[in-house]
């Protein structure tokens, strides 16, 4: 088995949810719920967390349609903890400016930023952008080496299909680190993961349904593609990102995050002809070999380290949360996570 002897890193991924309160209907407003992300975030860095992600995505469901100005924003009221996004869609944004944004971020954070790329849950930045979807992995493939070489050199040469020619074109500003990590986001598709190993960048594999075993193959995978194309698999992350909440009861965590979460999965499951989630599948999937992290510090815990002996990953990050939770219960959650969770699980794999 491949060892990696970095210390484990745990955190937290958001999409900013703008969506009803499922008991009252209630939708706070744009300002109250980035106020609420900013506390949220804040108290992540207090309690000792290592990253906060943000997704990006264009629809009214969330408030993240620009995640780097929000971690700008929570850079300059952070100290220790690292600002990623969870994902930066690449296929219908331009590289240059994502490498420059983030560039930013990292001279703000003084060398916290990070980018998560993907090519995206939801399609709407495609034809927001005036991208054609049937170009769909054509765009990231083409966007990925650019951003890869943007990092890599100052001044730049390169041509591809989607995007103007760059003739020893100067990129600024540099970040503050010596190359911005990038990290290479997928849902589980074969073909993405071994492109990561082929690249040799870090790996983020969103668990979201189904048993953890099911994704084994894939890092396995991965982790070989990288040592056949020349790179050290020990020196490569992964990461497993996946959805849950905590509280200090098991049941009460249940109870405070389903109707939320039924919510906004059903509400996706009909535009994509999914059936609706039972209770009673929710309950499976919160079980030790299920995929949602639901439950008290001592069951999410376990579940991590079940995850760990699988995967032999070197972080895991929660989206705590679907949908709309109330605020005292979201930082309850954060400071659970930060206080009980993360220096168990932590103490646990670096004595293993």
């Amino acid at each position: 088995m491949i060892e990696n002897k970095k210390p484990f890193e745990i955190g937290i991924y958001s999409f900013a949810e703008l969506t009803p309160d499922p008991a009252t209907g209630k939708i706070l407003s744009p300002v109250e719920r980035m106020s609420n992300l900013m506390e949220t975030i804040e108290l992540a860095d207090q309690v000792g967390l290592d990253v906060f992600a943000l997704g990006e995505h264009h629809r009214p469901d969330f408030i993240s349609s620009a995640p780097v100005t929000i971690l700008a924003a929570a850079a300059a009221r952070t100290k220790n903890i690292r600002l990623s996004t969870a994902v930066t869609v690449l296929s219908s944004d331009d590289p240059v400016r994502v490498f420059q944004n983030f560039s930013t971020l990292d001279l703000i954070s003084k060398g916290r930023a990070e980018i998560m790329a993907g090519r995206g849950s939801f399609i709407e930045s495609f034809p927001l952008f005036g991208y054609d979807l049937n170009d769909y992995n054509e765009l990231f493939s083409e966007k990925l080496e650019l951003l890869l070489k943007l990092r890599e050199s100052e001044i730049v040469t390169w041509s591809g299909k989607h995007r103007p020619a760059m003739f020893e074109q100067g990129i600024y500003p540099r970040p503050y680190q010596k190359k911005l990590p990038v990290w290479i986001a997928v849902g589980g598709t074969p073909e993405s993961v071994i492109r990561a190993g082929m690249l040799g960048l870090p790996l983020a594999i969103a668990i979201i349904g189904g048993m953890p075993e099911q994704f084994a193959p894939l890092v396995a995978l991965y982790r070989e593609s990288a040592e056949r194309a020349g790179h050290d698999p020990s020196q490569l992350d992964v990461s497993i990102n996946s959805h849950g909440f905590i509280a200090d009861d098991s049941t009460q965590a249940a109870d405070d995050y389903f109707p939320s979460f039924q919510q906004m999965m059903n509400k996706i499951g009909r535009e994509r002809g999914w059936s609706g989630i039972t209770r009673q599948q929710f309950e499976g999937s919160r079980t030790l070999r299920g995929s949602d992290f639901v439950g008290n510090p001592d069951e999410v815990i376990e579940k991590i380290l079940f995850q760990h002996k699988i995967f032999k990953h070197q972080r895991f990050l929660i989206q705590l949360g679907i949908g709309s939770i109330p605020h005292d219960k979201m930082m309850r959650a954060v400071e659970l996570l930060g206080t009980k969770v993360a220096p168990v699980v932590r103490k646990e794999i670096s004595g293993s």
